[in-house]
């Protein structure tokens, strides 16, 4: 492994993430770890203790805002908690290095779609299928499987499943998308803890620069307009997804 102060740097970068974008998780957390020395199931699963309280401080300045919604958070969880611990239980048999690569593929997919421009019809067309309760169950059941997987909060999927599925505009999906990783997280934790997949002093570096960045970067995003916000967190998925996936596939 890489030195600590790197280890806290890294986290640093991940909590500012985290407060602007509504992710941190694995998505970025475990491409970071993989190239400052971690080992695969090490690097995917170490982040989730600093996820928790990094989400839970940048979720602050969304929910006194009114940007974060807490029903929709509530009907994610239905869905998402029982498919998080089997994606999790799951991730032993699928592997460390496949999951680190599927971590930069999906990157790049979901990277793509969000910076194209969102219509008016289709955010209407979105609102409408937010009443559609069920709906949102079985679309977070699939977002909690790829987080018990990947060892992720989920945020990285949940913000655009906000965003292009259910019509929330970018500090909504944000704001309501940390609320989510704040409870979805904690039973991924739990099973990848009890498989031995967590490198504590990892994650306790981790939260050091994680948590104070998360909650800073948070109160700044309210002063970025939201379709930039949300053109920046494309841009930064496609990079990062491509970078990665080559790293992963070429130079190992």
């Amino acid at each position: 492994m890489a030195p600590w102060p790197f280890i806290v740097l890294a986290g640093a970068a991940i909590g500012t993430l985290t407060g602007l974008f509504g992710v941190g998780g694995s998505s970025i957390a475990t491409p970071l770890l993989s190239l400052l020395g971690a080992p695969g199931l090490v690097a995917v699963a170490s982040p989730l203790p600093a996820t928790i309280p990094g989400a839970a401080v940048a979720s602050i300045a969304y929910v006194r805002t009114g940007e974060a919604r807490p029903r929709a958070a509530a009907w994610t969880l239905l869905g998402g908690v029982p498919a998080a611990i089997a994606g999790a239980l799951l991730s032993r048999i699928v592997g460390g290095p496949t999951l680190l690569v599927a971590s930069g593929l999906v990157l790049v997919v979901v990277g793509v779609r969000v910076i194209r421009p969102i219509e008016a019809r289709a955010r209407e067309a979105g609102t409408e299928r937010r009443k559609n309760r069920p709906l949102l169950v079985v679309a977070a059941a699939g977002v909690g499987l790829f987080t018990g997987l990947l060892a992720n909060g989920g945020g990285f999927l949940l913000v655009p499943l906000y965003l292009l599925v259910f019509g929330l505009r970018m500090r909504q999906a944000v704001g309501t998308s940390l609320l989510v990783i704040v409870f979805l997280a904690i039973p991924t934790l739990a099973t990848h803890w009890a498989l031995g997949h967590i490198d504590w002093s990892i994650a306790g570096l981790l939260t050091l620069g994680l948590v104070p960045s998360s909650f800073v970067a948070s109160r700044y995003a309210h002063n970025v307009e939201g379709a930039v916000l949300r053109r920046g967190f494309g841009v930064f998925l496609v990079v990062l997804g491509a970078a990665y996936t080559a790293y992963r596939l070429i130079v190992r």
